[in-house]
């Protein structure tokens, strides 16, 4: 147990952050979470206080990615920074600088607050958007070594993830790091498990999505995909392991197709009620489709890309072993119809 060290959160009411959270605390760990608005504070302690037992070991502060001033306060007298929220929108934003500016600037404001602090250690989330995006069509195992291309097509959110990871990098590598501050960082795919309140995360809506039917079939798209917990537990892993220092690290538990993830999900419930549509459709059909529809036309270019995402690294260094993809799948499913979102 750990119960005399503080470890600074960013994005409290965030997914990633909030299972983040109640790992920690079921570990012995205090909790200092940031906020951008302070009236979620209730939301937050609420959804924690169900799966974990708070004391006085949850802190939530205010603080704002876009705002230099407060980040040298929040960080104080904490042991370990895990730098977690940014900006995940379903669609294209009207600017791309509605996720860029708070990606990269968060991450250097938080990064120079840690600094002045002499904090030991930074983990960032990042996202295997800042790896893989822009090598569409290209078949292959992508690793760590990998970097989106973002002089490509990647899109707002691509373009800020791996944007804000260089800058990261950029940072630690630099002149400004004279305390030689060290930096994880892991970098997800599309992240499933445990929604845990009415607060539905943009990666859900894939999941919610097939459950309600709201789609005939499905396209021919790969995704590599992570439970949510085990995104948590490699952040801590990645906080607390010596030989994680300086390395990024992808976590997929699996790359599977569209179809697999929708027949999962058909297996389950379809005797359940729920009108899960298992057809792949051809390719040049969802490209028409494409043509009329924005939500199609984001992954339009991704259509037959047969890649997939390597676990080799985190496996092998952080000693990390994921649930299995159909647990990941299932227990977002089973929380949805949980929380009333389906």
């Amino acid at each position: 147990m750990s119960s005399s060290k503080r470890i600074l959160v960013t994005g409290a009411s965030g997914f990633v952050a909030l299972h983040t959270s109640i790992q920690l605390l079921q570990q012995g760990y205090k909790v200092r979470a940031t906020l951008r608005t302070i009236p979620r504070e209730t939301e937050v302690r609420e959804t924690i206080r169900k799966y974990v037992e708070l004391g006085d070991r949850l802190e939530i502060v205010s603080a704002d990615l876009l705002q230099d001033s407060g980040w040298d306060q929040v960080v104080q007298g904490c042991e370990s920074v895990l730098h977690i929220a940014s900006p995940f929108p379903l669609l294209e934003p009207k600017h791309e600088d509605e996720l860029i500016l708070p990606a990269v600037q968060g991450t250097l404001h938080v990064l120079r607050a840690a600094h002045n602090a002499n904090i030991r250690r930074v983990v960032i989330v990042s996202s295997v958007a800042a790896i893989s995006s822009g090598h569409n069509r290209e078949n292959r195992i992508f690793d760590e070594n990998d970097w989106s291309i973002i002089e490509n097509n990647i899109g707002a959110y691509s373009r800020s993830k791996t944007l804000a990871e260089r800058a990261a990098w950029d940072f630690i590598n630099g002149a400004e790091n004279t305390n030689k501050m060290e930096l994880v960082s892991i970098n997800p795919p599309l992240i499933f498990g445990p929604v845990l309140n009415k607060d539905l995360p943009t990666s859900a809506e894939m999941i919610s999505t097939l459950m309600r039917g709201q789609v005939p079939g499905v396209a021919r798209l790969k995704f590599g995909i992570v439970d949510v917990r085990d995104v948590a537990s490699a952040l801590i892993l990645a906080m607390t392991a010596p030989e994680a220092a300086g390395n990024r690290f992808i976590c997929p538990t699996a790359t599977i197709w569209l179809k697999e993830i929708a027949d999962t999900l058909h297996k389950k419930y379809a005797g359940h009620g729920y009108k899960i549509h298992t057809t792949q459709f051809p390719v040049f059909l969802v490209r028409l489709l494409a043509l009329f529809d924005k939500k199609v036309a984001r992954v339009a270019d991704d259509l037959n890309w047969d890649f997939t995402l390597s676990d080799e690294k985190i496996k092998r260094i952080l000693k990390w072993h994921p649930r299995p993809a159909e647990e990941a799948i299932l227990s977002m499913a089973e929380s949805l119809i949980e929380q009333g979102l389906v």
